[in-house]
């Protein structure tokens, strides 16, 4: 029989046990290896059967149990010293407690999912993992960072194989009141909420869940509340699902609705509120409409608030693909803002034109989240170096007369969270050499730029690691596998032969990730013949674990996953490769420390970081990948090798996909298996080890998101919230006033003519060109721009490259005509061909950037042809 309603039945400690929820609820659990051991002392058999949830355990655990636990003396030291350990590592000093600089008082980050733990499933990929790792990162450092997002009732989907191989999706339902959260109440004990005005009088109303972080509150609104109507309470149903529509509503519950919870947090916590808001990916961007609309009722024009909120946000964009944004019909957009729907008091046209793509090559009826975000924000970036020049060139339109390279968005480099992904086994080896608390320190915090104590590891000792977590990979796999095939249909006479699947002893690669096109599941199955050679080779034979989701409503992933799994269920081949559904967390930790080489082969360069190949780094797997990402960043031969790629102009992708297929196949067959299997004079694979020894060495320290959060608080967050404090409401109106007045006169400006003192078109290597300019400032004066020479080395069609730029000195006042004269000295530091052009850009204390403004003035094609802009 079903039950007709269901609910939790909370377990009542005994007093002495009470620290245990404390613990239960907070999710350092999740990375802190001695509270998870604490907790399976409790009882093993059911901390398994709870796959590691402390809550779920606590749930669980028969009364008798708990009374022989709250006389056993020796537990309760141990629980004592947890809970003076999780109090020490919430309330003590960090690194950011420790810096001299003015840093922000609280950072609010908001995305649309976390990755934390498997016992909160909130996130798809590698956004939300990332956005965890952030977190908790953030935590490890002490800096009061507050985490924003949603509470899926569904998350995403679980993962299961038909008979014949093909994805299919299901959604359970997830109950808050069994996950490690608590629900935000008000002083008199009612639950928190927020609410958002829909159109038609309508209302979205959400409570605001808190999981615990560390040291980090993250707030999770939930519409599935009794006051909304049917609609309204399935908004936060699931991610990533619904159409446009429910899309934008679950957007603007996050981002507007987000910035409200944020308030409602602080006021009922005390917590300092946020000065930097960061907006991880364009999914949040809306929270920039909301805190300009608290500016405006606080007084300040639209303009003005535009500037103060600019000035404190943060954007990161993680896609390097337009198609990879969210983007809604302009009509949609404007019913949902308004006189009769939110933000009444704001123009309608205002909100648009901040998302609009009015740029060349832009859909100029479409709202592009990513566009909003950007326009609101006065410091981005992408996540990788490369990515950082593709979000550079495919968001060039916003800065028209800018070289891609001056486009204002940087990169930090993603990292992940060490003590998450490192397996115990890797740590207790670091941990031989620098004790315990220094191990955790030096993968929490990071900061050093080598992990040279590797050096002190024997071979010996690194191969039986390796080996040994090779060889619970094995286990597990079996057991996964063997629950998939049940699931499929299989009885267990016909299952026998998954106990001979994988092979400790044998070369495993792992590839594991989404499914879309682009990062080519099924490129290992180009020529089947190549691949059978190398999984059953008899001297040097490889075997492979993948795993990976196809987005429910992409039909063309779905059937590159049923590839996948129709050739592993081959009887010659499925001892050797293996496809394990429902890849997640839980599986994930088990999978990097298993795997010998992590496999990453995405079409260049559309992978903007692609971190699983560094939580594979952090446990001695190597990596075999294309040079996208942060690989493309790191590689170095002595810690992996690089997949060549044929990403040239006009290339057949299916002439591409064989040529950088046959590529692996040949560094498989020639490089990479007879390094793991040749033996030194010790009979161990010194050269194999010694790559493990380098990626630990020299890649471990850099691929930390400790490194990563310590960038985002010294290069984007600390300018942030300088620039928020400068931007008092009287700044905000001047610089608002300021903006409008050198928009409106700019295409007054111009170069009039340029002399130089050179005589002949060579010059020698330091020698030093004078340059005399004449400008128009059409109503401006030199207060307002800075007038630059742009100089470097030219390439065939006379376009400056590797620019650097000088500032020149106003030489007097206006002319008759109101022309002004600038001179300045132009050094020759470089040899080769050589050019240099002259530009004029507003400027302004408060700008960040001097494209911010997207305005240029450059010489006329007369100018240019009378100044002898060349010397070669």
């Amino acid at each position: 029989m079903k039950a007709i309603r269901r609910f939790t039945v909370r377990p009542v400690l005994p007093e002495p046990l009470r620290p245990l929820s404390d613990l239960a609820r907070n999710l350092r659990w999740s990375w802190h290896a001695e509270t998870r051991d604490l907790f399976q002392t409790v009882d093993p058999e059911r901390w398994a059967s709870s796959e590691g949830d402390p809550v779920r355990l606590l749930g669980s655990v028969p009364p008798a149990r708990l009374a022989e636990l709250a006389e056993d003396r020796r537990f309760l030291r141990r629980l004592t010293a947890a809970t003076g350990d999780l109090t020490d590592y919430v309330t003590g000093d960090r690194w950011y407690q420790n810096q001299s600089a003015e840093l922000p008082a609280a950072v609010a980050y908001f995305s649309p999912e976390f990755g934390i733990t498997a016992a909160l499933p909130q996130y798809s990929g590698g956004l939300g993992i990332l956005a965890g790792d952030h977190l908790k990162a953030a935590s490890d450092l002490g800096v009061p960072l507050i985490g924003v997002g949603l509470l899926y009732r569904h998350g995403y989907f679980r993962q299961t194989l038909s008979r014949d191989g093909w994805q299919q999706e299901h959604y359970p339902v997830l109950d808050p009141n069994e996950l490690p959260v608590a629900l935000l109440k008000e002083a008199d004990g009612s639950p928190a909420q927020v609410s958002l005005a829909l159109p038609g009088g309508r209302q979205l109303r959400a409570r605001i869940w808190l999981a615990q972080v560390g040291r980090v509150p993250l707030l999770m609104l939930d519409s599935d509340v009794e006051e909304n109507g049917l609609g309204e309470r399935g908004v936060t149903d699931r991610l990533y699902g619904g159409g446009s529509e429910h899309r934008l509503l679950q957007e603007m519950l996050l981002g507007i609705g987000g910035v409200r919870a944020v308030r409602t947090y602080c006021r009922l916590t005390g917590y300092p509120e946020p000065e930097v808001f960061h907006t991880n990916e364009g999914h949040a961007g809306l929270l920039g409409l909301e805190r300009i609309a608290e500016l405006v009722d606080c007084g300040l024009d639209f303009d003005a608030a535009l500037e103060a909120v600019r000035a404190g946000t943060v954007f990161t964009t993680h896609t390097p693909v337009p198609a990879g944004i969210d983007r809604f019909d302009r009509e949609q957009v404007a019913r949902h803002f308004g006189p009769d729907a939110e933000l009444p008091r704001i123009d309608v046209q205002r909100i648009l034109n901040l998302g609009m793509e009015t740029y060349p090559g832009g859909e100029p009826n479409l709202f592009n989240m990513a566009v909003m975000g950007l326009r609101l924000a006065q410091r981005a970036n992408g996540v990788s170096l490369l990515h950082g020049n593709v979000s550079r060139e495919m968001f060039s339109g916003l800065w028209p007369g800018f070289d891609p390279d001056e486009v204002p968005i940087t990169s930090v480099t993603n990292g992940v969270h060490a003590p998450t992904w490192v397996a115990p086994e890797v740590f207790r080896l670091g941990a031989r050499r620098l004790g315990a608390e220094r191990t955790e320190d030096e993968l929490a915090a990071g900061g050093a730029e080598r992990w040279d104590v590797v050096a002190d590891i024997a071979d010996q000792d690194i191969w039986e690691l390796r080996r040994n977590l090779r060889e619970q990979l094995v286990v597990e796999v079996r057991q996964r596998l063997r629950a998939s095939w049940r699931q499929r249909g299989a009885g267990a006479a016909e299952l026998g032969w998954i106990d001979g699947v994988l092979d400790p002893d044998v070369l495993t690669i792992g590839f594991a990730r989404r499914v879309p096109s682009y990062k080519r599941l099924t490129l290992m199955l180009r020529d089947r013949d190549r691949l059978m050679d190398l999984l059953l080779h008899p001297e040097r034979p490889i075997q492979i674990v993948v795993a990976g989701k196809a987005h429910p409503a992409d039909d063309s992933g779905k059937r590159l996953v049923q590839e996948l799994v129709r050739f592993a269920d081959d009887p010659r081949v499925r001892h050797r490769i293996v496809f394990l559904p429902d890849y997640g967390m839980a599986m994930a930790q088990k999978l990097y420390p298993g795997c010998d080489i992590w496999l990453n082969n995405p079409l260049r360069p559309l992978e903007a970081c692609g971190t699983s190949g560094m939580k594979a780094a952090l446990n001695g797997c190597l990596n075999l990948s294309v040079l996208d990402g942060w690989w493309d960043e790191w590689f170095q031969p002595d810690f992996g090798w690089a997949i060549p790629t044929a990403d040239g102009v006009g290339t057949d992708p299916e002439h591409r996909d064989d040529l950088e297929a046959a590529a692996l196949y040949d560094l498989l067959e020639q490089r990479v298996t007879p390094r793991f299997y040749e033996r030194g004079q010790s009979g161990l694979p010194d050269r194999w080890i010694e790559m493990v020894r380098q990626t630990l060495t020299l890649l471990g320290p850099k691929v930390l998101a400790g490194r990563m959060v310590r960038e985002y608080v010294e290069r984007l967050y600390t300018p942030a919230a300088h620039a928020h404090r400068a931007l008092t409401q009287d700044a905000a109106r001047e610089l608002a006033g300021w903006k409008a007045r050198v928009r409106s006169a700019w295409h007054g400006v111009t170069v009039d003519h340029v002399e130089t003192t050179a005589a002949t078109s060579t010059a020698e290597l330091g020698a030093t060109l004078g340059l005399r300019v004449r400008v128009g400032l059409g109503g401006l004066t030199p207060d307002d721009v800075e007038v630059q020479a742009v100089s470097g080395r030219v390439d065939a069609e006379d376009r400056i490259t590797d620019a650097s730029t000088v500032p020149l000195k106003p030489a007097s006042g206006s002319d008759l005509e109101g022309r002004w004269f600038y001179e300045g000295p132009l050094a020759l530091d470089r040899t080769g061909p050589y050019g240099y052009t002259v530009r004029i850009l507003p400027s302004h204390h408060l700008l960040a950037s001097g494209a911010e403004l997207g305005l240029v003035a450059v010489p006329s094609q007369d100018v240019m042809e009378g100044a002898g802009v060349l010397l070669r």
